[in-house]
């Protein structure tokens, strides 16, 4: 999300009188890669540009293609295939051992609906957008071609498809909580491919805490754009930490902030009694994501305490109970500790163990590619 803000941002500035600009989107990816379904490159065409498709390697020529799509006025795809041993192959030697499939499309500017006003309704959104978009078509016109939920109706219309086809391929998308490319073929026996992409909400901290090491805390989740928020005394919240929050609140303001799927909530005070007030508080209703800073026989000090107030819970149980709270990286100082905290609670939203990745027996990144057919 914080690339989509960036992209936003830049869209906005972009003089449509004198300038015209392009979208590159990773839609494909087999094998090895630096970037993932839905990476995005902006390129105007007085050179400037801001996001990426890969970790360098691929830029170059992708700027290049931008800036013929910006000529031509009409969508394509490029394929970058890093797999074969050629010296002279873009991407070799930078990392990249895959095959990536970008669509680079022109941006009109003075067309209110177009791709990245689309992305810009869906910054601030709480819950997971889908983007449906025509990779490859018999009607060249379709290509690059984007609709959402809203309008998939005129999506079903221009393929000729019924639209509970579409509705069962973004459910499946929203299920998996990955995105997916897909062949379809109607009744006129015309085949098209498309990509589901699902976009997540930029994941939202609650951190109970208004010690120094918040400090930290802020540091890591403004790099990331998290939208964090802080709560505990308010006498004891300095400058900083008013700056940096997306926003504070008193200790007992705590339950008026929203809390959705993609909340995760770390109790971080260093006081017992301010824990296990918010800890109550959270009990009558399951937060996806809860993680107590401190010692493991702190939290059973607070099992105890529940138990003998007849709290029918085991926190040792509850799947989404982290204490202590972080990855075991051998973390000393409130940075490493801060960002041993947001480590665990990425690999938990992206359903990974956060071990080191030389164990792991599959790719780094599950095939995104999910080819399907209909």
């Amino acid at each position: 999300m914080k690339e989509i803000e960036k992209i936003v941002q830049a869209y906005q500035q972009v003089d449509w009188s004198k300038e015209q600009a392009a979208l590159g989107i990773v839609v494909k990816v087999e094998g090895s890669a630096y970037r993932r379904i839905g990476a995005r490159l902006f390129v105007q065409s007085n050179g400037q540009w801001v996001g990426g498709i890969s970790g360098g390697c691929l830029e170059g020529d992708a700027l290049k293609q931008a800036q013929k799509a910006m000529l031509k006025g009409q969508a394509s795809i490029v394929v970058y295939d890093t797999t074969d041993d050629d010296p002279h192959q873009i991407g070799v030697g930078l990392g990249c051992n895959g095959r990536i499939e970008v669509l680079f499309l022109p941006i009109d500017g003075n067309n209110p609906n177009n791709h990245i006003t689309f992305l810009k309704t869906i910054i601030g959104k709480r819950t997971s957008s889908i983007l449906v978009q025509i990779l490859n078509s018999e009607e060249a016109s379709l290509k690059g071609s984007f609709y959402t939920e809203q309008n998939l109706n005129q999506l079903a219309e221009h393929i000729h498809v019924k639209r509970d086809v579409l509705e069962a391929k973004i459910q499946q998308t929203y299920h998996k909580r990955k995105s997916k490319v897909f062949t379809i073929q109607n009744e006129k026996e015309q085949r098209f491919e498309i990509l589901t992409e699902i976009i997540q909400p930029k994941i939202k901290l609650i951190c109970v805490g208004d010690n120094y090491d918040v400090n930290a805390m802020l540091d890591i989740t403004n790099a990331l754009a998290w939208e964090v928020h802080v709560v505990g005394k308010l006498r004891k919240l300095n400058k900083y930490i008013h700056r940096k929050a997306h926003q504070v609140h008193a200790l007992d303001d705590f339950l008026n902030i929203p809390i959705d799927e993609h909340t995760a909530i770390v109790l971080m005070s260093h006081d017992y009694k301010t824990d296990l007030t918010i800890l109550k508080q959270i009990l009558p209703n399951e937060v996806p994501y809860l993680g107590f800073l401190g010692p493991r026989k702190r939290l059973q000090k607070m099992q105890e305490e529940l138990t003998k107030n007849n709290y029918a819970i085991s926190l040792q149980d509850l799947d989404y109970v982290h204490g202590p709270v972080g990855l075991d990286i051998g973390a000393e100082s409130p940075e490493e500790i801060s960002l041993s905290i947001v480590a665990e609670i990425i690999a938990f939203f992206r359903n990974r163990r956060g071990g080191s990745l030389k164990n792991r027996r599959s790719s780094i990144h599950e095939d995104n590619l999910g080819n399907d057919s209909a």
